[in-house]
């Protein structure tokens, strides 16, 4: 591992630059469009993926990333060109590393390249964890997964909600609970292939903001899956809930309360621990984004007879932004850093990360149509699209409340 440096390497800036062309030459004029559409941006995933910004491969490349700021560096640009469309090109990725994090190497290799698909026919994946009842809280997981050993299937039946690109998706990866009296400790991650039945969307939302991606509840009912769709296979699974049965049996784990998520690791808590910096990413693009136009707008609008940048209360107003927007990427690079480096958010890094950089996200952007005064407020400017946005951050992969909780209970230890 080589030195942490805020400097980025000659090829990270060429990856920048392209993925800061296609934002801005390809998104940008088409983010209002699909805001108001409501749909799934099909002809910009088909042309990112022609690009190769939307595969596996590109995606692969930056996940490994000796520094751990090819994730980070990408997620800010993309979601500097608009977060709705920006979401409905990555959000494949959650379901992937859901395969990657518990899959084996050959359920990887069979099921991650079919959530892509290719240019000429893109597909996409969901990852299906959150409930109606259980969001957060994912001890109270109520989707159960029952092993048929007759026919070596699983049998899913249950309710997920939340879900990005839930019931358009061509792979679904399914949380499920095997073992209830295990809590999150008996959970477990499922492939659900494409055309299954019984899976089918149920409602679709339409939402505040991010509306370019599709979100929607993913309902099952007596969906048959074979043996081998369980991700990390039989054997595995049959161990980690044996070991977990003894220790509960010796009182070492307990069964966590139906609100204790935060002292167990499970399967979707291991995807969310990794994806958390790269959502504090996501909220630095779309906070950038704002301050930029605000910015921009404050050098060009003339009032009193000069611009409004010369106003000190305008200035220190976007002193104030650029300096929490900085701020809050040296937190994400920080923890990307750590985690690529293997070294351990023993001060919940990651939580933090997540936490600052989404609420600077929602303040900035807020900040950002004050600047703009009543253009800020109409759909001309771009800056009232970018805090509808903004203001799931604080919300999806944890809330900030349940960051707050992370980090109040490391710091208690």
């Amino acid at each position: 591992m080589g030195e942490f440096t805020f400097e980025l390497n000659e090829d990270q800036k060429q990856v920048r630059d392209w993925l800061h062309g296609f934002a801005a030459d390809v998104m940008r004029p088409a983010a209002a469009e699909w805001d108001e559409r409501e749909e799934t941006p099909w002809p910009i995933i088909q042309e990112a993926a022609k690009l190769g910004i939307y595969s596996l491969d590109f995606y692969a490349q930056q996940f490994f990333d000796p520094t751990g700021l090819g994730i980070p560096m990408t997620m800010e640009e993309l979601f500097w060109g608009d977060a709705g469309i920006a979401l409905s090109i990555v959000g494949t990725g959650l379901a992937a590393v859901g395969v990657l994090a518990n899959g084996t190497e050959e359920q990887i290799g069979t099921w991650v390249p079919q959530m892509y698909g290719d240019a000429n026919d893109v597909k996409v994946a969901a990852f299906c964890s959150s409930e109606p009842d259980a969001g957060s809280d994912v001890a109270s997981m109520r989707t159960r997964a029952v092993y048929d050993a007759a026919k070596d299937e699983w049998v899913l039946n249950g309710t997920k909600t939340w879900a990005t690109n839930g019931g358009i998706a061509n792979v679904h990866v399914v949380v499920a609970v095997v073992d209830p009296e295990l809590g999150s400790k008996g959970h477990a991650s499922f492939i659900v292939p494409p055309d299954t039945p019984g899976l089918s969307q149920g409602q679709k939302f339409q939402k505040h903001g991010i509306r370019a991606s599709h979100t929607a509840e993913v309902v099952l009912e007596d969906v048959r899956i074979p043996g081998h769709c369980l991700l990390g296979g039989k054997d595995k699974l049959d161990e980690r809930l044996a070991r977990a049965r003894e220790k509960a049996k010796a009182g070492g784990m307990g069964v966590p309360p139906a609100k204790g998520w935060g002292s167990v690791k499970n399967a979707a808590m291991a995807t969310f621990e990794a994806s958390r910096p790269a959502v504090g990413a996501m909220a630095v693009g779309t906070a950038r984004a704002a301050y930029e136009v605000a910015l921009d707008y404050a050098k060009t609008r003339v009032q009193f007879g000069r611009p409004i940048i010369e106003n000190q209360g305008v200035a220190f107003q976007l002193a104030d932004m650029a300096t929490r927007i900085d701020a809050a990427r040296l937190l994400v690079w920080r923890a990307s850093w750590m985690a690529t480096a293997g070294r351990p958010f023993t001060s919940a890094e990651g939580s933090m990360s997540k936490l600052y950089a989404s609420e600077v996200a929602k303040e900035v952007t807020a900040q950002a149509i004050q600047i703009l005064g009543g253009n800020g407020y109409t759909r001309e400017y771009p800056v009232e699209r970018m805090h509808r946005d903004a203001a799931i951050y604080t919300i999806f992969e944890g809330t900030s409340e349940i960051q707050r909780l992370v980090i109040s209970r490391t710091i208690a230890k």
